[in-house]
């Protein structure tokens, strides 16, 4: 597994074929979680994932929403009694971030 800090601030739409083209595959939401239980040190405050190989099939494409897990910094809807835990959401997949990797796998057993 690799957190795909390479590619910090690519957009998941950018990210995406760069990932294929290394012979990886891109983790979904489900394997993301299921590697940080096994391995939380695997995510760090400013280096989170995106797990593009959730992204939902839509009429045009894939839906503008990309999968992400990343560590709250206690701010805004997520509030103080909040601070430093992981969360599971989303990111536009237009919009680059520089803390945010995308999380993918050279193989599956």
């Amino acid at each position: 597994m690799d957190r795909g800090d390479d590619l910090l601030g690519w957009t998941p739409n950018a990210a995406l074929p760069e990932i294929v083209g290394q012979g990886r595959t891109p983790l979904t939401i489900s394997e993301g979680i299921s590697w940080l239980l096994q391995d939380p040190s695997s995510l760090e405050p400013n280096r989170c994932f995106m797990c593009v190989g959730s992204r939902k099939a839509a009429a045009r494409g894939v839906d503008a929403r990309a999968p992400a897990i990343w560590i709250s910094r206690g701010t805004g809807r997520d509030g103080q009694a909040r601070r430093d835990a992981p969360k599971v959401g989303w990111c536009w997949a237009g919009n680059n971030h520089a803390w945010l990797g995308f999380a993918s796998t050279s193989g599956r057993d």
